[in-house]
């Protein structure tokens, strides 16, 4: 079901109608004491807006501007800038398991969070900041209030697509609710720590699916991909730290992509380490003391029962002008 925000229905009635937004709530009461119990305050606002010749809702097809993608809009098509990359992860419930990677994009109207499922998460081996992609038949869900579009093996993402282009952002992409770490509570989503490396643990590798980077499981003598059944593995690699922002101290857990952002290094770099993980010491010793600003979502290890924040953007050289006029406001 399309679902349109309270917000944007008085919005609608504002800009037909040009009354005030003081006189379209009074009508929109008025109208929940009449159908006292038997309707919510957002389908009272839709009678009012009906009542005054405002369609609230008017149906759209093709291209859509992001503005104008609306909760529960299937089969959307939009086009828009990459503003930001989250790192690929894996899951497993009990009814399936896969993968998610997710990015921010924008066009002239706005910012939206693109969400890929499966083998759609491969994309961001492919995607740089300020890449153009088009999406097409996309699905839109709410989380934590914010729209998302999300991408299946139906969906199709494009990158920089012939003939587009993407004029000035309406805004930045959204950086996250800052917080510090005494405030982190389980399963908080898209939020923005700031503070010093003072542990690093060592460095760990895994096997992965060299064809589409699943993690592996043994099998008596062989490693097996769920997709892609008895393979040859590829490595990849996950390093633990522990955070200190003065309230509190966080393990901070930094997968592939972000273990590169953190360390300047790349793949085959890191790899080397595997077979000589003494060298990685110096490393770790240069970490320390270290100022970074994360963004990402805190998690619950049942194992040790403790939060840990897992990393999904590193900004391992915050702008110290920026964070000290932020401290001033």
């Amino acid at each position: 079901m399309i679902k349109i925000p309270y917000e944007e229905i008085i919005l609608k009635i504002n800009e037909k109608t040009k009354m005030t937004v003081a006189e379209i709530e009074d009508r929109i009461d008025k109208k929940l004491k009449q159908l006292s119990g038997l309707i919510s305050k957002e389908g009272a606002a839709h009678i009012v807006a009906n009542e005054l010749g405002v369609k609230v809702f008017e149906p759209l097809s093709g291209k859509l501007q992001i503005k104008n993608i609306v909760n529960g809009m299937r089969d959307v098509e939009t086009i828009g800038k990459v503003l930001k990359i989250y790192e690929t992860r894996e899951f497993a419930t009990e009814s399936r398991s896969g993968k998610v990677a997710s990015m921010v994009i924008g066009d002239e109207t706005g910012t939206i969070r693109i969400v890929m499922w499966g083998a759609q998460a491969d994309n961001t081996a492919n995607l740089v900041h300020d890449s153009v992609v088009k999406i097409v038949g996309g699905y839109v869900r709410q989380n934590n209030g914010r729209k998302e579009i999300h991408l299946n093996e139906r969906s199709q993402l494009i990158i920089n697509p012939k003939g587009e282009t993407i004029g000035m952002i309406a805004a930045e992409a959204p950086s996250g609710t800052r917080k510090e770490i005494k405030q982190l509570a389980e399963n908080d989503n898209d939020v923005e720590l700031l503070g010093t490396i003072v542990q690093v643990f060592d460095l760990r590798f895994y096997e992965i699916c060299p064809k589409c980077g699943k993690r592996v499981k043994q099998d008596i003598d062989f490693l097996v991909c769920s997709e892609h059944g008895n393979v040859i593995p590829a490595y990849s690699y996950v390093l633990n730290a522990v955070l200190d922002d003065g309230t509190e101290t966080i393990r901070c857990v930094f997968f592939r992509n972000q273990l590169e952002k953190l360390l300047n290094l790349n793949q085959e770099q890191l790899l080397k380490f595997r077979s000589e993980p003494a060298e990685f010491e110096a490393k770790k010793n240069d970490l320390l003391g270290t100022i970074v600003k994360l963004n990402g979502r805190s998690n619950k290890n049942s194992m040790f029962n403790r939060l840990e924040f897992i990393a999904q953007n590193v900004d391992a050289n915050p702008n110290p002008e920026e964070e000290l006029k932020r401290l001033q406001e």
